[in-house]
């Protein structure tokens, strides 16, 4: 398992806490770490646990780089978790926006499908509109970090952007089934369950804006 451990004690390093943290890839013994499995509304492929650690010793040799500046290799990965958490947000999205219109075609009230009405059409052109352009932010970000620059806004950016999209669309993709978004039948109520992922994880929307709001336009730090 990868694990981060201060190895500096925090009176040591200075002001800035983040110091001191060594970077770890080690075996997994069971006599030190139980792993408990966290049951879930969805994400049923992949196992989330609580991870209890207590008396674990790791050799030095399993160290990876330099001792304290764990931290520091942490953040390179946090730019392209941000941008592959964004890209599923738009994929689940317009998987969603899929299903509801192919919904819209073929639902038929009052001899009419009910796709040709605009208080169906509207939704679905909006909720398309807004996964374009996350999807564009999306392959800004990559495009950045795959040449080496710095991608951190956008990378933070898309992931938000991306989330509200897909989030958005899913909804949609429910309501424009009406009744029977709620069924399993369907598929588009999994969707909205899923969807909740891109936002949640692996940072809240409102830490997004934060770290733009500090980072890009130069505000003061709110917490």
């Amino acid at each position: 398992m990868l694990l981060i451990a201060r190895t500096t004690p925090l009176e040591e390093v200075g002001k800035k806490r983040s110091q001191g943290l060594s970077l770890f890839y080690t075996d997994v013994d069971r006599k030190f770490v139980e792993a408990r499995e966290i049951p879930k509304m969805g994400r049923k492929p992949v196992d989330s646990n609580q991870v209890f650690i207590d008396g674990l010793e790791v050799p030095v040799t399993d160290r990876i780089g330099e001792e304290g500046k764990g931290f520091e290799y942490l953040l390179h990965g946090l730019n392209p978790e941000r941008i592959m958490i964004a890209a599923e947000g738009v994929g689940i999205g317009r998987v969603a926006l899929k299903r509801a219109a192919d919904y819209a075609k073929e639902r038929i009230v009052f001899d009419r499908p009910i796709g040709q009405n605009q208080a169906i059409q509207h939704p679905l052109a909006q909720r398309w509109i807004e996964l374009e352009a996350a999807n564009l932010l999306v392959f800004k970000a990559a495009t950045l970090y795959d040449t080496g620059q710095p991608c951190g806004a956008e990378a933070n950016a898309a992931k938000y952007l991306a989330g509200e999209a897909g989030f958005r669309a899913c909804e949609t993709a429910v309501m424009t089934h009406g009744g029977m978004g709620y069924a399993r039948e369907f598929h588009v109520e999994r969707y909205l369950r899923e969807s909740l992922i891109p936002r949640i994880t692996p940072v809240s929307p409102q830490l997004i804006l934060c770290y733009i709001a500090e980072r890009v336009l130069g505000l003061p730090k709110s917490y």
